[in-house]
């Protein structure tokens, strides 16, 4: 069964702010089942219609929250007072709500700043380890040519000891 915009647009304004009636309510006196207003309502807010339920903020989505702090975020006292009176909020709850992001946003931007230095500071100690890695492997490189080339042509303190001992014979 379709609905026209003009019923559905009339059903959400008693849903949504300032009106913030039961969905139980609607439906019973529309005879629009509870299900189709209920998904009626998530479009609204899913399209960005702030639908906060009741008068606790406490109680709103995040979703329902933040964007009423973006709707607000470039007005001025009267159309911020306007808003208030259209989605039947209180400016202090508004206020309140703007004041909470920006702490959240200072918090994270000091986590990302502190996660910035040590990966700086991680990235620097991985280099410090390649380099002493390949310096250890160097190492052991010409330990093995060394005793390989004793092997060879014999030690070289041997030898240069045996050469002192039939001089010295001589």
């Amino acid at each position: 069964m379709g609905y026209s915009k003009e019923l559905k647009d009339a059903m959400l304004r008693r849903l949504l702010p300032p009106n913030n009636e039961s969905i139980a309510k609607v439906a019973r006196e529309a005879g629009i089942s509870p299900h189709t207003l209920s998904r009626w309502k998530n479009e609204a807010k899913a399209n960005g219609t702030p639908a906060p339920t009741g008068d606790n903020a406490d109680t709103w989505s995040t979703q329902d929250k933040f964007l009423i702090v973006v709707e607000t975020a470039s007005m001025n006292e009267a159309e911020l007072a306007e808003y208030a009176r259209k989605k039947g909020l209180y400016m202090e709850q508004i206020k309140t709500l703007r004041d909470a992001c920006m702490n959240a946003n200072g918090s994270i931007a000091k986590k990302a700043t502190q996660l910035n230095r040590e990966q700086r500071e991680a990235k620097k100690l991985e280099k410090e380890l390649q380099r002493k890695e390949k310096a250890l492997a160097e190492a052991n490189v010409l330990l093995k040519l060394s005793t390989k080339a004793d092997a060879i042509w014999g030690d070289r303190n041997d030898t240069l000891s045996h050469k002192r001992q039939r001089n010295q014979k001589s």
